[in-house]
């Protein structure tokens, strides 16, 4: 039996085996959101990957810009400074633990409570630590974000044909959207080029329990997805464009005709990955159910109604890693 060791400084994370060098995944949809087709193409692309690049989005590159910077620049700080935005509940900074069931990843990050109607400790505590440009530029990111993210899920609507177009979008207008953000960092991890075929994990696989999440990072790899046939690929990065992820809540709401996407990061050994993710939520209380529209005549629901609220709780409990929606599907046979 041969024992393969590894720097004590990775004994507590996650690392996998692979087998090959994966290379950058091509077949990754790009939609223009200005493209008279991308209704169309935004329905395609989330039935078969869940998962769409997309460009031309009018989100202004100087938001994107300024925010990185300011990101950065949080990361850089001493950690006895990080540490007084922290730790998590879960809004602000957390290390390493994903979560309070035993994940951890090679991370760092800022989770932010992006309503205003909700009052966030965390989320004051770090906006009054760090300069109003930090507060500004998370606002305006957001704000531009928030603003395409409603646009695409209305262009949703129009490819689902179901109306009215913004019976999804209205969900993350609503002022008690539970929607949030996060910044997050992956170091590089130099301990890796003496670990030959092997990966560290910088954040586990998982879906995204919400209705989209939108993405965007720097120019470094590490994001990859799962494809149907249980593959996973490597997305090449584009620090200009975003992904925009199906999230298990709209995967119940079309009946599972649309499928959240696995996915998780890998370290690099190199160079530091930064992205920054909204979460589009529903209100606590919005019933999760599928829309009687996309459900046809003869048809079974396959999934039990559960509030919001109930699925998150139910998430949080979970490891990144577990089919969450298996305790809301309804079983093949009822018993009468």
């Amino acid at each position: 039996m041969v024992v393969l060791s590894q720097p004590a400084a990775l004994d507590h994370y996650s690392l996998i085996k692979t087998c090959k060098p994966t290379s950058a995944f091509t077949g990754i949809p790009v939609i223009d959101l200005r493209d008279p087709e991308a209704k169309t193409l935004i329905v395609k692309s989330c039935e078969e990957f869940g998962f769409f690049k997309l460009v031309n989005h009018g989100v202004p590159m100087e938001f994107i810009a300024r925010l990185e910077a300011e990101a950065i620049r949080f990361f850089n700080l001493p950690q006895s400074e990080k540490d007084k935005a922290g730790p998590p509940d879960p809004f602000g900074y957390g290390s390493k633990r994903i979560g309070s069931n035993g994940d951890v990843g090679w991370i760092e990050y800022l989770l932010l409570n992006t309503n205003p109607q909700v009052t966030s400790l965390k989320t004051l505590n770090i906006f009054r630590q760090n300069s109003e440009i930090f507060r500004s530029a998370v606002n305006d990111y957001i704000t531009a974000v928030k603003r395409m993210a409603f646009e695409v899920l209305e262009l949703l609507a129009d490819g689902l044909k179901i109306e009215p177009r913004n019976v999804l979008s209205r969900l993350l207008r609503d002022e008690k959207s539970d929607s949030c953000f996060r910044l997050n960092h992956y170091p590089p991890c130099p301990e890796l080029q003496a670990l030959s075929g092997r990966t560290l994990i910088g954040f586990g696989e998982h879906t995204d329990p919400q209705i989209i999440s939108v993405l965007r990072s720097n120019n470094t790899s590490g994001l990859q997805i799962c494809l149907r046939d249980e593959t996973w690929v490597s997305v090449p990065p584009d620090q200009t464009s975003f992904f925009i992820n199906v999230g298990d809540a709209l995967q119940v709401m079309t009946n599972g005709r649309l499928r959240s996407v696995r996915h998780r990061v890998l370290a690099d050994s190199l160079r530091s990955r930064v992205s920054m993710i909204y979460f589009g939520g529903p209100p606590l209380s919005e019933k999760i159910r599928p829309l009687p529209s996309l459900v046809a005549e003869g048809e079974e629901s396959l999934y039990k109604e559960f509030t919001w609220w109930e699925y998150k709780t139910s998430a949080y409990k979970s490891r990144l890693a577990d089919y969450r929606l298996g305790l809301f599907e309804k079983t093949a046979t009822t018993s009468q």
